[in-house]
């Protein structure tokens, strides 16, 4: 995607390829957001590149966007951050990883440390902007990177369309509201967005081409 000096955005999909991870790298320290799959496939990424993981964050606490955080973060001794306003999704949702062959999250999980709107700096010279957006999930998150113009929305919204609100704890009104709320925010057209699933796109194409994001 983008690489300035040693700060380098990677949109990774480890198997089973469902969703779009992101891996933030400076140096050989690295970030690793929303990390489908096993954390066994995401140390081997970590040793095969000579990366030493430093953070973990989900944009929302569904489990095709944790399965291996909780693993990751005890194995390397690191903390993950997730809005604990969805703490209580952390573990449901196993069924849906008995249908990928990932492992369970089980109880005695390395909790996650609670995050909000905010602004923070992740690696050195790597600052991010902590966006609440619930709807989705109650404690649903966007990442926005002011200084490299990048967007995670997680499954708030995707290219053409948005995230379900019939999950559990799901608000469609809320949803809506921070679609609305994000596209008020009028970040630059060049923006490089981030989906939770699908095609990446940019403020400025899902200005022309995502009917709901108004």
């Amino acid at each position: 995607m983008q690489k300035n000096n040693e700060v380098k955005f990677e949109v990774l999909h480890l198997p089973p390829t469902n969703t779009n991870s992101l891996l933030v790298s400076c140096g050989n320290d690295a970030v690793i957001f929303d990390p489908w799959g096993k954390a066994s496939d995401w140390e081997k990424v970590l040793l095969e590149r000579g990366l030493k993981l430093r953070a973990i964050y989900a944009t929302h606490g569904h489990p095709d966007h944790i399965s291996a955080a909780p693993a990751l973060a005890k194995a390397f001794n690191v903390d993950w951050y997730m809005n604990n306003q969805d703490n209580y999704l952390i573990g449901w949702g196993n069924e849906l990883l008995d249908m990928f062959g990932i492992p369970h999250i089980h109880n005695g999980y390395k909790e996650p440390v609670n995050i909000i709107n905010g602004n923070i700096e992740i690696l050195p010279d790597i600052n991010m902007e902590i966006m609440e957006s619930p709807g989705h999930t109650p404690g649903g998150l966007m990442f926005y990177f002011p200084k490299y113009q990048i967007l995670m929305t997680g499954d708030t919204l995707f290219a053409e369309s948005f995230g379900r609100y019939d999950f559990p704890g799901g608000d469609e009104h809320k949803l809506y509201e921070s679609i609305h709320n994000l596209y008020e925010q009028d970040l630059d057209d060049g923006t490089y967005v981030v989906h939770g699933h699908g095609q990446d796109t940019t403020i400025g194409w899902l200005k022309k081409n995502n009917k709901f994001f108004r």
